[in-house]
């Protein structure tokens, strides 16, 4: 800038030197002679300024409202910890990363009741910036967005933010790595239909429940709209952990969420438990990936109503239990009864015993599907428990037998024969309306994407097929995720998922 300037101020010096050179070679009066000063010189070209390097390494220092820890991965380790009360932001700065130490909320549980918050509580927002990595050193470490608060993490389909753990960050997992960090917990008043206390009434204000994998963390109310912030474009890496027997945190944990909150493109890679739970509520999901769950890839309990639309499921060789678990035993009676209405799903089940359970509290849609169980045992579904009919809560609530519309079942057997629910009883449920039953002979390519048996399957309307769903879901003309091998809406966000993605064992780095 310095050279450019000088220069600048010579090429003016010297045109103000030949104008006072013109004046003086003026003739004197009655000489009758002008003389004409010889041109100024052509000014030298301004030098092109050197280009500022691009700074690398850890940044100097952290951001207002996290603690610097060090240096992790030639980066900045900016952690955050306890409670957020207010604003934080997590800005995406060069040489930067985020860290989780111990278990972080954001807000103090504001109670079910948004009309008279809960004693004590306070609001929190934490915003997190497309590109940004965060991460967990243990199962302690989880991140905890309380009633009443919310989260703004939304990525882009090139600069995706991270969820990860250190062992990711340091380089140092595998293929079967699982359970590296606490994962994501989102609480919502929504309605559930299991409630602490009694003689409280289901899907009420007065209806909550404890979370489980936390102490103290509550979620339920009667705000089906209710709206716990916006997350897109996401990675869960390595996420879940058992607190003690039957008492798990998931990849992501979804309690009692409302419609109002927005969660698309979600990804969740090696859960040591379930992919992603969800307890009672209502919130609606378009384009999700889960990979390597150790137990359940969707599991679905307490009421949750949903709406999920493009979903890939893809398991492990070694490791995982049902891609779909559908309610605990028990709930049969309770209300408001489960309804997970699932369009254009690719299932990819690589463990006996079946790919789909659906116990007996629970209603359930499943359209434009292809399911598939690997194993030469395995088989497509299992239907557990009566459909009895439960006292309902709305004309709609009452309990019915599962909906299948262009199904394609690929597993060596479609369903499951045992006593509580014989496979005479399943049959019909599951034969025309467009189902392909086996024998059936897939073609997918790269392990997911549709082949020409695939594409020539006929598909149904999810809208008509599923009642009650207003315009959530795109009416498809396609069976399955992806409309065909060139549909790869997954591309540059995921990890791990299609041909030249970024592996998920790789070290991520924030995308500036």
């Amino acid at each position: 800038m310095t050279t450019r300037f000088r220069a600048l101020l010579l090429i003016g010096s010297a045109a103000l030197l030949a104008a006072c050179d013109g004046a003086s070679n003026i003739a004197s009066p009655g000489e009758g002679t002008l003389v004409t000063p010889p041109p100024a010189p052509a000014p030298a070209p301004a030098p092109t300024p050197t280009p500022t390097p691009t700074p690398t390494g850890p940044a100097a220092s952290c951001p207002t409202g996290t603690a610097n820890v060090g240096v992790i991965n030639n980066l900045r380790n900016c952690q955050i910890s306890g409670t957020i009360t207010g604003a934080l932001t997590l800005a995406n700065l060069q040489g930067v990363v985020y860290s989780l130490s111990g278990r972080v909320n954001v807000g103090i549980d504001l109670g079910a009741d948004p009309g008279a918050p809960a004693a004590g509580g306070q609001q929190g927002i934490l915003t997190i910036e497309p590109g940004v990595v965060v991460f967990g050193s243990s199962g302690a470490d989880a991140l905890v967005v309380n009633r009443g608060s919310q989260i703004f993490a939304e990525g882009t389909a090139t600069r995706p933010i991270v969820f990860t753990s250190r062992s990711n960050m340091e380089g140092a997992v595998n293929a079967s790595s699982i359970g590296q960090w606490g994962g994501i917990v989102i609480l919502g008043r929504a309605p559930i239909h299991t409630c602490v206390g009694v003689g409280v009434t289901p899907g009420t204000v007065g209806c909550q429940s404890a979370v489980e994998g936390l102490t103290g963390a509550f979620y339920g109310g009667a705000s089906p709209t209710d709206n716990s912030g916006r997350i897109a474009y996401i990675q869960v890496r390595y996420p879940g952990f058992e607190v003690s027997s039957g008492n798990e945190l998931n990849g992501i944990t979804f309690a009692g969420v409302g419609s109002g909150t927005f969660a698309n493109f979600i990804q969740v890679h090696n859960s040591s438990d379930d992919g992603i739970e969800w307890f009672g509520g209502r919130v609606n999901h378009k384009n999700i990936v889960i990979t390597g769950a150790d137990d359940d890839s969707i599991d679905t309990d307490l009421g949750y109503k949903g709406l999920i639309q493009y979903a890939l499921v893809v398991q492990r060789t070694d490791g995982g239990d049902r891609v779909i678990e559908a309610d605990t035993a028990g709930g049969e009676a309770r209300t408001p009864r489960s309804n997970p209405r699932i369009a254009n799903f690719t299932f990819i089940g690589r463990r006996t015993p079946d790919t789909v359970l659906l116990r007996g509290g629970t209603d359930y849609g499943l359209v434009n599907g292809i399911i598939q169980n690997s194993t030469s045992t395995g088989l497509c579904l299992d239907i557990d428990g009566a459909q009895t009919a439960a006292a309902a809560d709305a004309a709609t609530d009452e309990a019915g037998p599962p909906v299948f519309r262009s199904v394609i079942f690929g597993c060596s057997g479609a369903a499951r024969d045992e006593s509580d629910v014989p496979l005479a009883t399943i049959t019909p449920i599951i034969t025309g309306n467009n189902n392909l039953l086996p024998p059936v002979t897939l073609t997918l390519t790269s392990l997911f994407l549709p082949g020409t048996f695939e594409t020539g399957a006929t598909a149904t309307n999810p809208r008509t097929a599923l009642t009650g769903t207003g315009t959530f879901f795109d009416e498809t003309t396609y069976v399955g995720a992806f409309r065909n091998a060139s549909d790869t809406w997954f591309a540059g966000w995921t990890c791990g998922v299609g041909a030249g993605a970024t592996a998920c064992e790789a070290a991520p780095s924030p995308i500036r």
